[in-house]
């Protein structure tokens, strides 16, 4: 009798190829990632030939976008971390929330998680396919918002325009690591969003219920970040880190801000999936 692998047994790189092209087939992730990678380069020819920085920048809850954008009306170096914190804001959550609701919930409403299980693929590597298939879908994001925007940037304003926040001009090598810190530290806050939304898609078949919690949950953080009344509850908050992202345009970067924001993410990412596991284990089919 010839000998077979048992299909527990297939590993995880393997799966995880199946799910990413999967994942990259979707209509709606392409333009999804379309749309964001267009981001930096809508606002760059918005602060070169429309208007310029907004007005009254520095006033209200949102300053520090503000005043990343007054500084990357003529910065290239700027403008991609300007791209990310916006994107930070509200976008690129909904993209981690559009591929978790999919993941998962939107499997489920199909009938196609089922035939996962029924390979069968033990639950716990199930998720981690699952969870690494999105953590991809959100590098492959900010890493595009990233490259646009230095694109974009070099276009408008030149080679010349270069410098950080602290009147220093890096050179080539320094600028790509700023910019790949950047990267990795917003694919981590928002891999974290994407952990919680994972366990919110393991509880439902509904992906618009996910999409919805998720989105709902930004903004009450974001509206808890400005209560002052509410300081307590500020460290808990992922985004209370959000602002340190400007911190990457210093020189020297100061670093507690940044590690302070990684190590909370990190916390959000093992919470999320815990509970998405501890969901996965008890449900039937």
């Amino acid at each position: 009798m010839p000998h077979t692998t048992p299909a527990s047994a297939i590993g995880v790189p393997r799966l995880l190829r199946a799910e990413l092209r999967w994942i990259f087939r979707r209509p709606r992730t392409l333009a999804v990632l379309g749309l964001l990678a267009a981001l930096p380069a809508v606002i760059g020819i918005g602060l070169t030939f429309v208007d310029g920085p907004p007005s009254g920048a520095g006033d209200g809850p949102n300053n520090g976008g503000d005043s990343l954008l007054i500084a990357a009306a003529g910065n290239a170096l700027v403008l991609p971390i300007a791209a990310l914190t916006m994107g930070l804001g509200l976008l690129l959550p909904l993209a981690a929330a559009m591929s978790s609701a999919d993941a998962l919930a939107g499997e489920s409403s199909h009938g196609t998680l089922r035939s996962w299980l029924l390979a069968p693929v033990s639950r716990g590597r199930l998720l981690v396919v699952k969870a690494l298939g999105v953590g991809v879908v959100v590098l492959v994001a900010t890493t595009s918002m990233a490259v646009v925007g230095v694109v974009t940037g070099l276009l408008l304003n030149g080679t010349d325009a270069v410098f950080t926040l602290s009147g220093t001009t890096p050179g080539f090598g320094a600028v790509l690591g700023k910019i790949a810190i950047a990267v990795l530290w917003v694919t981590l806050q928002v891999w974290a969003i994407a952990a919680v939304a994972l366990a919110i898609s393991a509880c439902t078949e509904h992906p618009m219920l996910v999409v919805a919690s998720v989105l709902g949950g930004v903004i009450i953080s974001s509206v808890l970040q400005v209560l002052d009344s509410l300081s307590w509850l500020h460290p808990f908050l992922l985004n209370s880190s959000w602002e340190a992202l400007a911190d990457v345009l210093r020189d020297p970067v100061p670093a507690s801000g940044l590690l302070e924001g990684a190590f909370r993410a990190g916390c959000y990412v093992a919470i999320g999936l815990s509970l998405a596991y501890a969901r996965m284990i008890t449900k039937d089919g």
